[in-house]
């Protein structure tokens, strides 16, 4: 009987996304000649600087409203 294998816990899974090839093209324009080796990691750097700053703007705003009295 063969056992199941551990599934590594660390490990991330990856999806696939589309876009239009002339955003690809202009993202490899962009990146061309700073490090980032692939159109997909500098997408990724990007949504999750945007998803960052919008989580700690939510916050903010919160800190503001709850400081004004709204909750």
């Amino acid at each position: 009987m063969k056992r199941a294998k551990k599934r590594d816990e660390n490990k991330v899974e990856y999806g696939t996304i589309s876009l239009p090839m002339p955003l690809i093209e202009k993202i490899r324009e962009k990146i061309r000649g700073t490090g980032m080796n692939s159109v997909s990691s500098y997408v990724a750097f990007i949504l999750r600087e945007v998803l960052s700053s919008d989580s700690k703007e939510q916050g903010d705003i919160r800190e503001k409203l709850k400081r004004l009295g709204y909750f």
